[in-house]
């Protein structure tokens, strides 16, 4: 299952990286647009299977800050 979900995001990858690649020829516009939906679709596609993948989410906030001591 493990290996599934990685091929998986690996593929989403590999297509966001071609059609970014793609994106930088010269294109007609319905070419482009074509592929800026694809793009879309995928990034799409990749985010909800890591969420799915990985769902724990890890937030590091700052310390409460300390207040120096009073001198007498």
């Amino acid at each position: 299952m493990i290996s599934e979900n990685l091929a998986a995001m690996r593929t989403h990858r590999n297509r966001i990286h071609c059609y970014r690649r793609l994106l930088e020829a010269q294109l007609t516009k319905p070419e482009r647009q074509y592929l800026e939906t694809r793009l879309s679709e995928e990034l799409c596609a990749f985010e909800d299977l890591k969420a799915a993948i990985f769902p724990l989410v890890f937030t590091i906030s700052d310390p409460p800050a300390r207040n120096p001591p009073v001198a007498a």
